[in-house]
């Protein structure tokens, strides 16, 4: 699948794939969908907000909706991150999941592609 509310993906896959009800959302970052440019420098919850869009047009993109979420995984590049990143993401999360039921999550700590780049979100949804 591919939509420009995301940005364009590496040459060696895709922002998504969908099989039956089952959607994998690749890794996305902080990064402007119309531009490429990475967003926000330094600012781990701004950068958690604009990755967390990116995934969701991802989803939506699939035919699924944010609601069809079951699994996130959060990569930060630095631990004293976590508590900015996981308020930015809650409130992105409880907005955007009308059900009431949240995703599941791991978070784990990493290097990350570009320097810039302070998260990195990947998804799992599982669309009726």
């Amino acid at each position: 699948m591919r939509t420009d509310g995301a940005p364009a993906p590496a040459h060696t896959f895709h922002q998504g794939v969908r099989k039956g009800p089952f959607v994998q959302v690749s890794g996305q970052g902080p990064q402007d969908p119309a531009t490429g440019e990475y967003l926000f420098p330094g600012d781990v919850a701004a950068q958690t907000t604009r990755t967390l869009q990116n995934v969701k047009a991802i989803v939506e993109a699939s035919g699924a909706t944010f609601d069809d979420v079951v699994m996130l995984r959060v990569y930060l590049t630095k631990r004293e991150d976590f508590p900015i990143m996981n308020e930015a993401y809650g409130a992105f999360v409880a907005a955007n999941s009308p059900s009431g039921v949240l995703p599941s999550r791991t978070t784990v700590f990493v290097g990350l592609p570009r320097e810039e780049m302070l998260v990195e979100i990947d998804a799992f949804a599982v669309a009726d």
